[in-house]
């Protein structure tokens, strides 16, 4: 069985890839949205060059997928697509770089890790930086390697894309020039190298000329949100990103990765793997730097995996570390199917933020008033109302929270009688900052357990 299914690993590869596919799109149907994820469907409803939070193409992709529907497992088609795509040009890159079995085995390791399985549930900026880092690594190893001209057109297109999708896309582009600069200089007198470069500007421009207008106000909120103010030197964030590399990734499977990264000169000879190490190398150190002064989210570091299965691929084949590969593999499904049985059956432990709000929302309905306006307490409670409320109404924020696309939306007389779900307790003074009058006129108690207690406050607030 196994034997026929190396026999032809490119049909088994799509096999596999479309199971996967079909399979997370069942499940994702029974997971309610995610805060974030209602956050960005809101932005599908209001497309604009960019927004406070992120580039645009998150709001774009759910754009296109609201015409199929737009239910849970509708929103996060982005995902099932992007991860999709994303292991059949790891499949094609892997058989340019070795062979179709080593692809095979690249597209089971992508398949099987905990992080991409993540990555099929919660529609999240990931989902179209995995996408277009893939394709943009793809079509740019065969520009630099084959030259055609068709190739430099691709890239151009797929590295704007990969600026549209998250900032942190910056990083293979710089990884790219590098590879150049070491490697092949002679590019740099190309024309449709050039080329590449123009219609990669001119794809970004429109988000470039948003920033602009808007004070830079994107560039300068992620600045701040992945650097340190004081950069104290914290190694107990250093471990820890450390160390959920090794989760996200599995044990075996990182190990085997950064130990070969290391210790394999074999890498630096052979451009081809070189250009693939390279933009591995470059995200982890990069992350890893960072972590020494301020906690890196687990998922920075996800688009450093397109290269890092084909290295690990290649790693097992060339090796012939057969048992470390299945051993690798089992551990790393055993991660991934607890992770899932944990998000299907136990959302509330692992996933705080995922708290099924649709019962609360509910209850919460029967206080509206036709002429209300309604508010929430946080950016992502105003999206799940304006996601579960019939017929999507137009939500905001009734007290200070962090800045958000709400604030750049909002006009001066945006406080008005309404209604308020909070997700906490004790609310009320902040409120009557904003209000003057502020009635406590409802309750909902989401888990009524220690570790996760939701209390909902419906107060009715009075225009000053």
């Amino acid at each position: 069985m196994l034997y026929n299914f190396y026999q032809t690993p490119k049909k088994s590869a799509l096999i596999l890839i479309t199971l996967m596919a079909l399979f997370s799109t069942i499940y994702n149907a029974f997971l309610p949205l995610h805060g974030d994820e209602a956050y960005y469907w809101m932005w599908s409803h209001h497309l604009q060059a960019g927004y406070y939070d992120h580039p645009p193409m998150i709001a774009f992709m759910i754009y296109f997928t609201n015409f199929i529907s737009e239910s849970e497992w509708g929103v996060r088609l982005v995902n099932v697509f992007s991860f999709s795509i994303a292991a059949i040009y790891i499949f094609k890159l892997t058989r340019e770089i070795a062979d179709e079995k080593t692809a095979l085995n690249a597209v089971i390791i992508f398949l099987s890790i905990l992080i991409v399985n993540a990555g099929f549930i919660i529609t999240t900026t990931d989902s179209p930086i995995i996408l277009f880092w893939t394709l943009s690594l793809y079509y740019t190893y065969r520009a630099i390697f084959y030259g055609s001209l068709r190739d430099y057109i691709l890239t151009g297109l797929m590295i704007g894309f990969m600026m549209l999708s998250k900032y942190t896309a910056i990083i293979l582009v710089l990884s790219i020039f590098i590879f150049i600069l070491i490697k092949r200089r002679d590019i740099l007198l190309n024309i449709k190298f050039y080329l590449a470069l123009l219609i990669a500007f001119i794809v970004v421009s429109p988000m470039l000329w948003w920033n602009y207008q808007n004070e830079w106000i994107s560039f300068l909120f992620q600045l701040g949100h992945g650097s340190s103010q004081t950069y104290e030197l914290n190694l107990n964030t250093f471990f820890e990103y450390v160390g959920s590399q090794f989760g996200l990734f599995s044990p075996v499977f990182a190990a085997v990765l950064f130990y070969y990264l290391v210790k394999d000169k074999l890498y630096y000879k052979n451009d081809k793997l070189f250009f693939i190490s390279l933009s591995v190398a470059l995200t982890l150190g990069f992350f890893a730097y960072k972590s020494l002064f301020k906690s890196m989210g687990v998922n920075f570091a996800a688009p450093a995996y397109i290269g890092g299965v084909i290295i690990l691929a290649y790693i097992f084949s060339k090796y012939e570390l057969k048992k470390t590969f299945k051993a690798g593999l089992l551990i790393a499904l055993f991660f991934t199917i607890i992770a899932r049985y944990m998000m299907m059956f136990h959302l509330d432990i692992i996933r705080e933020e995922m708290y099924n709000p649709q019962a609360p929302i509910a209850k919460f309905a029967t206080h509206i008033k036709p002429t209300d306006k309604i508010y929430a307490d946080h950016l992502t409670t105003a999206a799940y109302l304006k996601y579960y409320l019939p017929n999507h109404p137009d939500t905001d924020l009734a007290i200070d929270s962090r800045f958000s696309q709400y604030d750049m939306w909002r006009k001066d007389d945006y406080l008005q009688d309404g209604v308020v779900l909070t997700r906490y307790r004790k609310r009320d003074a902040e409120l009557k900052r904003n209000f003057k009058n502020v009635e406590l006129i409802d309750t909902y108690v989401v888990i009524p357990d220690k570790r996760i207690f939701y209390t909902y406050r419906v107060s009715k607030p009075i225009k000053k």
